[in-house]
């Protein structure tokens, strides 16, 4: 199986030019997908000459015909955002939108998941295209015509909810593209699977879903996928394409180390042990698991801690803290050395200062690198070329955020690129 993720900035804004260019930029996001999808059966030698697939210009056709529906889709999805494992009306709408066009469908995959299957006329291979579904806690700022208002609970606490991730871009163009590909379902070369998936952010506590759960599912199975592609906006100049063959996305792994001391009034700290001092120490150690354990000329790394809390009282020392970061890495042997650099700082400066601590790594958010087949990704980039222009499809550096895309390629062989 072959794999290949890559990024648009369809964003739209609120002045009508720059919103005509956002609709045509979703336009060629589309014929992107939709020539993937077209041209993995003909061979990579064939794929630089305009018209070589007999589909080509067909799907310039359908792209700009389905222009404003995506754009409709884009507004209503952005409209009525939801969070992960809660994507209930937006799961009914794409639902509802794929029966419409003769997909089969399946709903309730990883908790709201939707996947579609479209069989061709013409006999080739099984190619899924993948699309997030989820919105973040985040209260929007603009006034568009169509922002989000919505609001939830979520933590204990109610939040503003919004698509600040590009996800409402992404359900848009592949139900463009599975639209497009349904009215050629007799010229198609192959079957077809949409997977729409839910809690790409992340999952709620205690919960499961995403990627991971889907492949558990058996969503690449019945039929088997030969490869599969997804996309994703980026903040990057309009009308480009980034891709980057190998790994191109970080690892994402949350950690928590909690460290014990022994509680003492501040004006006599030899009656305790502080457990903010050992954890300001564990803090300055991590920073060498970079600089000193990793070969950053093959592989860059990151360690961060966000969260340091700690006592209640100026001058009380308090009996526990706990340091609450991320790990982010481009290799699976980077990562797993830096999990247990991160496990023997954390214990054995507690264990020096007579405390202990203990660690959580895997916390929250715990994605693989995602890493792409170079021969796929070489394959595609002819048609990243001819809908984007040669001269807007760059090469680009791994990128530092996560996506749990990675889970769909630990089945396969994978490639990634991204685009705006």
């Amino acid at each position: 199986m072959g794999q290949i993720a890559f990024d648009l900035a369809a964003l739209e804004r609120g002045s009508h030019d720059v919103a005509f260019l956002q609709r045509s930029r979703i336009a060629a996001t589309m014929r992107t997908f939709l020539l993937i999808a077209l041209l993995i059966p003909v061979p990579m030698q064939a794929q630089t000459a305009r018209g070589t697939n007999p589909l080509a210009v067909e799907v310039e056709r359908l792209a700009d015909e389905l222009n404003l529906q995506v754009v409709a889709w884009r507004r209503d999805f952005h409209q009525n955002p939801e969070l992960g494992n809660r994507e209930t009306r937006t799961a009914r709408v794409i639902a509802d939108e794929l029966r419409k066009l003769g997909f089969t469908v399946t709903t309730g995959v990883a908790t709201t998941g939707v996947v579609g299957v479209l069989k061709g006329g013409l006999p080739g291979p099984v190619v899924a295209l993948r699309s997030d579904m989820d919105a973040l806690p985040v209260t929007e700022q603009g006034d568009l015509p169509f922002k989000s208002t919505a609001k939830t609970q979520s933590n204990g606490q109610e939040v503003g909810v919004m698509h600040a991730c590009g996800h409402d871009n992404h359900m848009a163009i592949l139900l463009g593209a599975a639209t497009a590909l349904a009215r050629m379902k007799d010229r198609l070369p192959g079957t077809v699977k949409v997977i729409f998936q839910p809690a790409e952010e992340g999952l709620p506590p205690g919960e499961v879903g995403g990627a991971e759960q889907m492949v558990k599912e058996g969503v690449l199975e019945n039929p088997k996928v030969d490869a599969i592609f997804g996309l994703h906006v980026m903040p990057y100049p309009l009308g480009t394409v980034t891709y980057r063959p190998g790994p191109m996305l970080a690892s994402a792994d949350g950690f928590l180390i909690t460290i014990k001391g022994k509680q003492t009034h501040g004006a006599a700290p030899w009656g305790g042990i502080d457990p903010i001092v050992i954890g300001s120490q564990v803090v300055m150690g991590l920073q060498t698991i970079v600089s000193r354990n990793v070969n950053i000329t093959e592989a860059p790394a990151v360690v961060s801690v966000g969260r340091f809390t700690g006592g209640n009282r100026f001058n009380i020392v308090p009996e526990t803290v706990e340091l609450e970061g991320t790990v982010r890495a481009y290799s699976d042997a980077v990562r797993k050395n830096i999990h247990d650099r991160i496990r023997a700082i954390a214990t054995h400066y507690a264990e020096a200062a007579g405390g202990t601590a203990t660690v959580e790594i895997g916390r929250g958010t715990t994605y693989p690198v995602t890493i792409n087949d170079p021969a796929l990704t070489e394959r595609m980039l002819p048609t990243l070329q001819r809908v984007a222009g040669t001269d807007n499809v760059r090469l680009g550096p791994p990128v530092g955020v996560a996506e749990d895309f990675s889970y769909f390629q630990r089945r396969s062989q994978a490639s990634s690129c991204s685009s705006a």
